[in-house]
């Protein structure tokens, strides 16, 4: 499978109660095809996964796949505290027309790399799709080494890796490495310029969810064109949104404020994540306002 281009984990529309708006998801949907992105990831970090329940998670499946399929690749993120969940999960998107998968450590039981290396065996042996990686331990808790990676050459399904440990020393082992193995993604926004510099197609950016037009013409220069000095400067406008947004502290309710400045609000983040208070929305939105001063 080809993962090259912009992947938007896209966000999950809540209501104030909590409960999933799908009409609002769809809508969510539309325009980022629209607006160009490349694929769409559902049931990430950004969609909030943790904090739904599997049938919910299966809903959103069905929704995304019944109205997306065809028009975008799409991919699903099957992470889940069991194998036997994750399989779930993963056998009701492949039910559901889902293009790939993406698998990350099962997170909180902290797996140690032999249980980790079964346990992504297990996905590819009973699913039989191509697999994106996600390698994010300060999430997870555990890290996808490199020996680990290497020993799943067996598995050719597992195709790519989002790399969101921010060490450009992994990213440089990733690119010089592994080039013939994984396609390498970058999962740490800030450092999305040298991502691309060393090689990588793909960006998974949570941001695309309210700024894609921004982020397929840094992909464009970049990736299309391999035009780096008009790649840096298109990095350089949205640095202070990438910086506010990995740094912040505050990553999801970010995004989902930064949809609704978009003109698609989205609702609130899920409980326990509270809103935004006046100073956070303030600070975001001057970040905001000035990144558009450049949208031509």
């Amino acid at each position: 499978m080809n993962f090259d281009g912009i992947w938007t984990p896209v966000i999950t529309p809540f209501a104030q109660d909590g409960s999933i708006q799908l009409d609002t998801l769809r809508k969510v949907v539309d325009t980022l095809i629209d607006q160009g992105v490349h694929g769409l990831i559902i049931g990430g970090t950004t969609g909030e996964y943790y904090a739904l329940s599997k049938e919910e998670r299966k809903q959103v499946f069905d929704s995304v796949a019944g109205h997306a399929k065809g028009r975008i690749p799409i991919m699903a993120g099957i992470n889940a505290t069991t194998t036997e969940d994750s399989l779930e999960l993963g056998q009701h998107a492949k039910a559901a027309g889902f293009d790939a998968i993406l698998v990350a450590a099962p997170y909180y039981c902290q797996p140690a790399q032999d249980e980790l290396l079964t346990h992504v065996r297990c996905v590819d042996d009973a699913l039989d799709m191509p697999i994106m990686l996600y390698n994010f331990p300060d999430r997870t808790g555990v890290p996808m080494t490199l020996e680990l990676i290497e020993a799943l050459r067996d598995h050719p399904n597992v195709q790519a890796i989002k790399e969101s440990t921010g060490s450009i020393e992994r990213m440089h082992a990733l690119a010089n490495d592994h080039a013939d193995q994984l396609q390498l993604s970058c999962g740490m926004d800030d450092q999305v310029l040298e991502f691309f510099v060393w090689g990588a197609r793909s960006w998974v950016a949570g941001a695309s969810n309210f700024l894609a037009p921004e982020h397929v013409a840094l992909y464009q220069a970049c990736v299309v064109e391999q035009d780096f000095v008009a790649g840096r400067e298109l990095a350089a406008r949205l640095l202070p949104m990438l910086n506010l947004l990995e740094q912040g502290g505050k990553f999801c309710q970010y995004i989902k404020y930064g949809c609704e400045l978009a003109g698609l609000p989205v609702g609130p983040a899920h409980r326990p994540l509270l809103p935004l208070n006046e100073t956070e929305k303030a600070r975001f939105q001057r970040t905001y306002d000035a990144l558009l001063q450049h949208r031509g």
